[in-house]
């Protein structure tokens, strides 16, 4: 076999021999870090051997991420990144300055690590993670920027000891493992606090404000706010990039800063890379000078590799997708598409069958012509059941196959002056990037 096959054949393995949550859902969950410290405790605990930065939070985590990785990456530092779950290719996960990890290191860790894998029988996200750490251990990244998997307290990231840990918000998703009010999920996001290491947190919620205090006074850990701190206001936007202007306690910090992202919603995320990178500046070994941070946020597709959000696929008819999937995501996105100028507006959605979908279909706006699909993941919700329930809420549009064959009964749909959006699962904006 040449190294493509073989590849497969590896990722075949991985998919299928070890419970993977995107794909069946909550039987994949683990409730402990058992399984993560027995595999670290095998590498030799890799995690050990580098900085990191723990990143959590409902929504916004990939974005602040990815900013904190470029500006790194734009300071020098040899930069990990870990994220999940991937788009079209496994190796999105695991990046060293924007590389993804080679096809080969792929391969051999899984043939090294086998008999380990198969006594100690990890999920499909706790070999990655154990992947992705080794991974940065032997290639002696300086930092890795670490994205919790789900929650927090109980994530198989949750072994790292970082320089900084940062929430970015909280809102409902996951509840069946997270707790079914906003305090009980921040409770959980809230366990990625450690003894004497600081935090930011986003947003302010007058529901979760105090969880996140009380915990932090129990580790001794300083804690932020960047809501109360700082503010971006958006100026103006090009195909290429947002303009956003920076305050920091009504102080202009950048006139006018560009950043390689679009989508409104990406001011609270930025407001949170800021603090982050003031906190970075004041207490850690890590430092990122101004020039830095304008270039990274700059140069931060083409540092890191980002895709899936407030994502341009096409024009004339504009095709526009984003991975956005809950309640606290969806929420913003469609507000700013209500601002965007079309003719008629057609969605594109699909969602998986373990969501509360009625909290997100009441978001959605009833003057759309809908085109409902189903994500070809097992989760996937069938897309006549998505259909039935989005007509309670007065949204209509056909039931099709699959996303592809949504997304081209669209475009036959519509005229050059449209908008069609693609979205409601990060499984179907993995279809059509």
């Amino acid at each position: 076999m040449n190294i493509h096959q073989t590849y497969q054949v590896t990722l075949h393995y991985l998919y299928e021999q070890l419970p993977m949550f995107q794909r069946i859902g909550p039987a994949a969950f683990k409730k402990d870090l058992g399984n993560i410290q027995a595999l670290m405790e095998a590498l030799g605990n890799p995690h050990e051997c580098f900085r990191s930065i723990h990143v959590a939070g409902t929504n916004g985590k990939g974005s602040v991420a990815h900013m904190l990785s470029a500006a790194l990456q734009a300071q020098g530092y040899k930069t990990g990144l870990y994220i999940s779950p991937h788009y079209r290719d496994f190796r999105e996960r695991i990046k060293i300055d924007g590389r993804y990890i080679s096809k080969k290191e792929i391969i051999a860790f899984v043939d090294t690590h086998r008999e380990l894998m198969e006594r100690i029988r990890p999920s499909f996200f706790e070999i990655t993670v154990a992947m992705a750490f080794d991974c940065f251990c032997r290639k002696k990244v300086d930092v890795a920027v670490v994205e919790v998997g789900l929650g927090g307290r109980l994530d198989s990231t949750n072994i790292i000891h970082p320089v900084l840990s940062i929430i970015t918000n909280i809102s409902y998703d996951h509840q069946q493992f997270l707790g079914d009010t906003l305090p009980e999920i921040a409770g959980e996001k809230a366990g990625i606090i450690k003894a004497g290491i600081p935090v930011v947190i986003g947003e302010t919620h007058p529901e979760t404000r105090q969880v996140f205090q009380d915990k932090a006074a129990r580790e001794h850990a300083p804690i932020s706010f960047a809501d109360q701190l700082w503010e971006a206001v958006l100026i103006r936007s090009d195909l290429t990039h947002s303009y956003y202007r920076i305050k920091k306690n009504g102080q202009i910090i950048y006139d006018e800063i560009p950043v390689n992202l679009h989508g409104d919603y990406q001011k609270m995320n930025l407001q949170t890379f800021m603090e982050a990178c003031s906190v970075l500046n004041q207490s850690s070994s890590l430092s990122l000078s101004r020039e830095a941070v304008l270039d990274g946020s700059a140069r931060l597709k083409e540092l890191t590799r980002f895709i899936g959000r407030w994502q341009i696929l096409g024009e004339h008819p504009t095709i526009l997708t984003d991975s956005a999937h809950n309640e606290g995501g969806l929420r913003p996105v469609l507000r700013q598409i209500a601002t965007l100028p079309y003719r008629q507006l057609h969605m594109v959605i699909g969602t998986v069958a373990d969501k509360e979908v009625e909290k997100v279909l009441e978001l959605f706006p009833k003057n759309a012509r809908y085109y409902f699909a189903k994500a070809d993941v097992p989760r996937g919700l069938d897309a006549r059941l998505l259909q039935q329930k989005a007509a309670a809420f007065g949204l209509h549009g056909r039931a099709y196959s699959s996303v592809r064959n949504a997304l081209r009964a669209a475009k036959r749909h519509a005229d050059p002056e449209d908008l069609i959006f693609v979205g409601g699962s990060i499984f179907v904006v993995a279809e059509v990037v």
